[in-house]
C-alpha cells in the first residue's frame, strides 16, 4: 500500500467518524435532569390531562364512559430560581370502552412549554404557573422556534407512542392487557 493510498484511508476514516459522531451529537436531546423530571413530570401530565376534558367526541356521547390519558416528553428542562421551564412534546389521548374493548376516540401530539413553581403544599411539590402551545395553522412553525432550540425542534416531528397510553386505560377501566383497540 503505498503511502498515498492510506492516508486517503486515513481522511476517509478520519470524515466518517467526524459525521458518526456528528450525527450521534445531533440526534441526543439536550441532557435532561432526570431527577428534576421525574418530580414536574407527572404534574405537568395531570395539568394537560385535566385540561384536555370537555374537547373529545366520546365526551358528546353520554353512554360511553371515556377520559382522556397524557403524556409528555421532555425535550428541554431548566430550572432557576425555584422555577422550571419544560419544553415538552405531549400526546393526550381520549380512550372510552365499549362492548369490553378500548376505543380510541380522538387524540392529538403538539409541543408545549409549561412553566412550574416548586410548591411544598402541592400534589408532587411544584405546580404549573404557565402553559404555552403553539397556535393552528401558519403560527405552528414561528412559534415553535421561538419557543425551542434546534435540536428540540427536530425531535418535534417523531410520532410518540400511544402504547403506554394504552395500558393506562385499560388497567383504568379494568379491562385485560390484552383488550383490542378500536375506534369510536
Amino acid at each position: 500500500m503505498s503511502v498515498l493510498s492510506f492516508r486517503r484511508g486515513a481522511v476517509g476514516v478520519g470524515a466518517a467518524a467526524v459525521l458518526a459522531a456528528t450525527g450521534t451529537w445531533v440526534m441526543w436531546p439536550a441532557d435532561i435532569d432526570g431527577r428534576l423530571w421525574s418530580e414536574v413530570r407527572p404534574v405537568i401530565e395531570a395539568r394537560i390531562a385535566a385540561e384536555s376534558r370537555g374537547s373529545g367526541y366520546a365526551e358528546t356521547v353520554p353512554a360511553l364512559e371515556a377520559r382522556w390519558f397524557c403524556q409528555a416528553k421532555a425535550l428541554e428542562l431548566e430550572e432557576h430560581a425555584g422555577e422550571v421551564r419544560a419544553g415538552v412534546n405531549t400526546l393526550c389521548v381520549e380512550y372510552g370502552v365499549q362492548d369490553d374493548s378500548l376505543v380510541e376516540c380522538g387524540a392529538g401530539q403538539y409541543p408545549q412549554v409549561v412553566r412550574l413553581e416548586r410548591d411544598d403544599a402541592a400534589a408532587g411539590g411544584y405546580r404549573v404557573v404557565a402553559r404555552e402551545e403553539p397556535p393552528d395553522g401558519d403560527g405552528y412553525g414561528r412559534w415553535t422556534q421561538s419557543h425551542f432550540g434546534a435540536f428540540a425542534r427536530s425531535s418535534l416531528q417523531d410520532p410518540m407512542s400511544s402504547r403506554p397510553l394504552e395500558a393506562t386505560a385499560r388497567a383504568h377501566f379494568g379491562l385485560p392487557a390484552d383488550a383490542s383497540v378500536g375506534e369510536c
